[in-house]
């Protein structure tokens, strides 16, 4: 069982407290090594048709993608990341609805879909995900991509009896997982410390948060997408198109819906 129960979860890991300082908390992921590849898959796959992000946050990738002259359109359920996106120059130029990803539509002949940086795991039970895959698809235009990016399961770094594995450790950032097996269930806990932040003492401070996850195995991915009427492309262990192995940590996935 995880050393924390999802009762005692926040409601919402993504609101005022925690938007502010989330970009600074994922300082890493905007590295051009790592925003770069991003963008350049996701403009090729768009062409010259349209992109729906979901969970759009901050705009990390759809300002990028945006600026290269993809029309990108956004769904997100918070409404303080949105004010974060909303913020930067550009932001306030992205249509983005306010929704449950999995059950929103806001259009129809998307070129390319996608939903990063886990977040897939965002959604707490496998109907939820089985759902958002039909209603992305249902949103596609024919021959048009759905993009996940999420992590495999480090199940394997786990001796028996053990319930955390740390995913991030940085400067500005400490992260780790509490595991619960059985359920595929997961709590992420977030130490964020921003530059500035101290104590009375000049020591430096970092705020807490943490999220609720349900892990997916690429197989189960795979399933789902079929279920929707996709089928699988391609996939790599990252977005520079690296080939996806046993050791891989995460894997970047396209389905592909049928050609009219």
């Amino acid at each position: 069982m995880t050393a924390y129960a999802m009762d005692d979860l926040e409601p919402n890991p993504f609101d005022e407290r925690v938007a502010p300082t989330y970009d600074a908390g994922s300082a890493h992921m905007f590295e051009p090594a790592v925003l770069g590849p991003t963008v350049d898959v996701l403009y090729e796959l768009a062409g010259d048709g349209r992109a729906l992000e979901l969970a759009i946050g901050t705009g990390r990738v759809a300002l990028p993608l945006a600026e290269r002259g993809v029309e990108v359109h956004g769904i997100d359920f918070s409404e303080a990341m949105v004010a974060q996106l909303r913020r930067k120059p550009g932001g306030d130029r992205l249509p983005v609805t306010i929704g449950d990803m999995s059950t929103t539509r806001v259009g129809s002949g998307y070129r390319v879909a996608y939903l990063v940086y886990n977040t897939i795991t965002n959604l707490l039970t496998q109907d939820e995900q089985v759902e958002c895959f039909r209603t992305v698809a249902a949103q596609l235009a024919p021959g048009g991509s759905f993009v996940v990016e999420v992590f495999v399961p480090q199940l394997r770094r786990m001796p028996p009896g053990q319930t955390a594995v740390p995913f991030h450790v940085g400067r500005r950032h400490v992260g780790f997982d509490t595991v619960d097996v059985v359920t595929q269930r997961c709590v992420s806990h977030h130490f964020v410390r921003t530059e500035g932040d101290t104590d009375a003492g000049g020591r430096g401070v970092a705020t807490y948060s943490t999220s609720a996850h349900r892990y997916v195995w690429s197989s189960e991915l795979d399933l789902m997408a079929r279920i929707a009427g996709l089928t699988l492309r391609d996939r790599w262990a990252d977005w520079t198109r690296a080939p996806f192995t046993a050791d891989s940590s995460s894997h970047v996935s396209v389905w592909t819906k049928a050609a009219a």
